[in-house]
């Protein structure tokens, strides 16, 4: 069972102090995918950097300028260009001067299947993405770029060096397992990009959905557990003979909300297609959603 923290203090709109360099400010975009709603970080004081500015919100961007005023706003960090989380970084810069630092955009990506995930920023565009391991840095803090692709093949963290801490963005979510949607999301990735942070060694990981996570070792084995767990069912399932996704998501997902029947059935599809990278599984012809698949001979 992965250890979820499932509850979250606050009030729309309103910054919390969750560390000495860190304030949080939620937007009211609460839903299956995005738990209470984008969690906005401000790191530093006096001049800062933001991170996830978040949906296009007006309410939510006086917040973060309200949250900020008469400080400098920097720099605007993006982890992804998925729609909770980039679309306020144009709007935040014009207001701010701010340069935006993130993710690479891909105006060619293929969007997620609708009622799986938030959608895609197509209008983000940044000043410029970092370097793996490239130093952002203000009065007293500095942010390591770290990427994690997995969840997006863009999708970059960054750590809070002062801190010892984290920003995961939905690559490690504190309230729910992270949703891989192939083709732009890769199981295969999203494994190595989990083995990463956790030889990082952060002392707390703080994503944008959900609470922050205080004792990452664990949990980031409970997730790597979760994960591996589903390959067994997956693998059990096709032991009993050839099957397509549907079926097993019926088995896998027993009670399952019904708004959540796509985000499961491209999930299990994202470790099919890990299970077929590993010759583990195969396929009547290229592996996707109306495929069926059997154990490899």
């Amino acid at each position: 069972m992965i250890p979820f923290v499932r509850q979250i203090d606050f009030r729309y709109g309103e910054p919390d102090q969750v560390s000495p360099l860190i304030r949080r400010v939620i937007a009211d975009n609460p839903g299956p995918f995005t738990f209470k709603g984008t969690g906005t970080y401000i790191v530093g004081r006096g001049e800062v950097a933001v991170i996830d500015p978040g949906p296009m919100d007006a309410d939510h961007l006086e917040a973060l300028l309200k949250a900020t005023q008469g400080e400098r706003v920097a720099v605007i960090l993006v982890t992804h260009d998925h729609a909770d989380h980039a679309p306020l970084a144009d709007g935040l810069a014009k207001a701010t001067g701010a340069r935006i630092i993130g993710c690479e955009p891909h105006p060619d990506r293929q969007a997620p299947p609708q009622g799986v995930e938030e959608g895609l920023d197509r209008v983000y565009r940044p000043d410029r993405t970092p370097a793996d391991g490239e130093l952002i840095a203000g009065p007293g803090w500095t942010l390591r770029t770290l990427p994690t692709p997995g969840h997006t093949a863009n999708h970059l963290c960054f750590a809070l060096e002062e801190e010892n801490a984290l920003f995961t963005g939905d690559h490690v979510m504190g309230w729910s397992t992270t949703v891989v949607i192939p083709p732009d999301g890769d199981m295969t990735d999203y494994y190595a990009s989990l083995e990463r942070v956790k030889a990082g060694g952060f002392a707390t990981l703080w994503p944008t959905h959900g609470p922050p996570i205080t004792d990452p070792g664990p949990f980031l084995d409970a997730y790597l557990a979760h994960r591996r767990r589903r390959e067994a069912q997956i693998l059990g399932v096709l032991g009993r003979g050839p099957a397509m996704i549907d079926s097993l998501v019926g088995e896998m997902y027993v009670g399952l909300d019904k708004r959540l029947q796509r985000a499961a059935a491209a999930s299990v599809l994202a470790h099919l297609l890990h299970l077929v990278k590993t010759g583990q599984v195969v396929s009547d012809g290229h592996p996707g959603l109306e495929s069926e698949f059997h154990l490899a001979e």
